[in-house]
């Protein structure tokens, strides 16, 4: 599987490291609702299509991106920078 950086180009996988679901609202901070937390920290589907990730760009410029991603045949449909990535 290869990831088209936003600002590298095109890199093998191994040097992005997955970083979780991009589609779940961040509970606030400080945590004011332990179970909330619980939730967002543990309790994920598994979806099976089209699907958002977070992946940051580990070996090269660090960068934090949003990758939509086939989980059925790991396709990789669209990558952008996360918000305040640069």
């Amino acid at each position: 599987m290869r990831i088209d950086c936003p600002f590298c180009g095109e890199r093998g996988i191994r040097e992005f490291l997955y970083l979780g679901d991009a589609t779940l609202p961040r509970p606030a901070a400080p945590p004011e609702d332990q179970a909330a937390w619980h939730a967002y920290v543990y309790l994920r589907d598994n979806p099976a299509g089209p699907h958002r990730e977070y992946w940051q760009h580990e070996a090269g410029c660090r960068a934090w991106l949003v990758v939509e991603r086939d989980t059925r045949s790991h396709a990789i449909l669209g990558v952008t920078a996360a918000p305040g990535a640069a």
